[in-house]
Formats: C-alpha cells, sequence, structure tokens
C-alpha cells in the first residue's frame, strides 16, 4: 500500500499541464487531491475519475479567498504550489502592473497558501511536506534577461522557502521548491517550436519528485532548492 494512501493533498495550480501531471502521479500514489482552480468551468475529463476535489473560483492572491478554502479542509498531509504565470518582458516593457502581476501569481499566491497549509498541519498536529515551484532563473538570475520580473518572483519563491523550512524545522514541517529550466508542456512547444524538445524536463518526472518528497517520512531534505534542468 502506498505511504499516501488516503492522505489528502493540495495542488494550486492543478489544472495546468504539470499540475495535472502531479494530481494524476498523487491519485496513483493513493492520495486524495484538493485543487482550487480560478477558472469557472473544468473540463471533467481533466482529472482521474475519482481521488480529485476541484474549487472553482479562486484567486490564489486574495488573501480571503485563500483562507476560505483551506478552512473547508481535511487534515493534510502535503501541499504542492504550482500557481503562477510567466511573462517575457524586457525593461522598457515592464510597467509596473508587470512587477505587481509576476509577484502576485508566482510569489504571493504561494506565500499565502503555504501560510495556510501551516496551519493546517499544526492544527492536526503530524506534520506536513510543501513543495513549492521555482524556476531555472532563481538559481541563474543572468538567464532572467528580458524576463525580470518573472525572475524576481521566482527568486522570492526560492528564498521563502528556505526561510521558512528552517522556521518550522523543529515542527515536522518540511519545505523543498523545484527549479526547472523549460517543462515541457504544449504551450512551450506552441511558443518556441524550434526549440529542443528532447532536452526539456518532463511534467511526469517531476511529478514524480513530488510524490517522493510528500511521502517522505523524514524530512531530511528540507530546505532545498533543488534544479530540475532534464537535459538542457
Amino acid at each position: 500500500m502506498s505511504t499516501l494512501q488516503g492522505k489528502h493533498v493540495v495542488i494550486t495550480g492543478g489544472t495546468g499541464a504539470l499540475g495535472v501531471a502531479v494530481v494524476r502521479a498523487l491519485v496513483e500514489a493513493g492520495a486524495e487531491c484538493h485543487v482550487p482552480a480560478i477558472e469557472t468551468n473544468v473540463p471533467a475529463d481533466r482529472f482521474p475519475k475519482t481521488g480529485v476535489s476541484v474549487t472553482l473560483k479562486v484567486d490564489l492572491s486574495d488573501e480571503a479567498a485563500v483562507a476560505a478554502f483551506y478552512a473547508k479542509l481535511p487534515p493534510l498531509a502535503g501541499v504542492v504550489n504550482i500557481a503562477g504565470g510567466f511573462a517575457w518582458a524586457p525593461i522598457a516593457d515592464s510597467p509596473l502592473k508587470v512587477f505587481q502581476q509576476q509577484m502576485s501569481m508566482n510569489f504571493l499566491s504561494c506565500a499565502l497558501s503555504c501560510r495556510e497549509a501551516v496551519a493546517n498541519f499544526r492544527k492536526a498536529g503530524k506534520g506536513g511536506r510543501i513543495v513549492n515551484i521555482s524556476a531555472r532563473p532563481a538559481l541563474n538570475p543572468r538567464q532572467g534577461a528580458s524576463m525580470t520580473a518573472y525572475t524576481a518572483s521566482k527568486a522570492a519563491v526560492a528564498a521563502f522557502t528556505v526561510a521558512l523550512a528552517e522556521e518550522l524545522k523543529g515542527e515536522n514541517i518540511s519545505l523543498i521548491a523545484l527549479a526547472p529550466s523549460t517543462i515541457d508542456t504544449p504551450t512551450n512547444r506552441k511558443d518556441m517550436p524550434k526549440a529542443d524538445h528532447a532536452s526539456w524536463v518532463k511534467p511526469a518526472s517531476i511529478a514524480e519528485l513530488i510524490v517522493a518528497h510528500i511521502g517522505l517520512a523524514d524530512p531530511i531534505n528540507s530546505g532545498a532548492v533543488m534544479p530540475v534542468y532534464g537535459k538542457a
């Protein structure tokens, strides 16, 4: 029997390409998945027929909305924060709203979800596991040219993860961040048709890493920011 059998896990950004792969992997491992979605409708065939609960119209950058979503959940074993967005914006094309949007979508959504997750873990008294999604430019900012707002927001996710892991290290609550290079999604293939798609990281491979961390009995890697670069 899987170590995640019957365990409850939240996946933000669960309706996207990576999120769907993570949800499927968690369900296969026996978990019950809870997906907050900003959409007003999600096709029923996007997820497995059982083991997934989707809550619509949840704005993860809205403090009250995030608190209300978590308030209805059972005790959780893990939270995976994938929700976010990307902006290709050279500095001349980066008005204030671009910086605010990237920080809101990538960092604030993650931070608010983590805060509510910690409250849930503490209430149950059994600890928990959190996986946040950063990005390769967060570890190598020189690769963030012409996408500085995105890079800064993902660097904030990485730093926040390490700091919060240190804060919680005595409570059996662990956090790691994964920093992928380009993920092999239909959208990325469409936007970069001439790229070497074979070198990109596969969503299923990232999902495998996430399931492994959520299932750890001893969070020995808490505070790690892990490069997930594939062959890139």
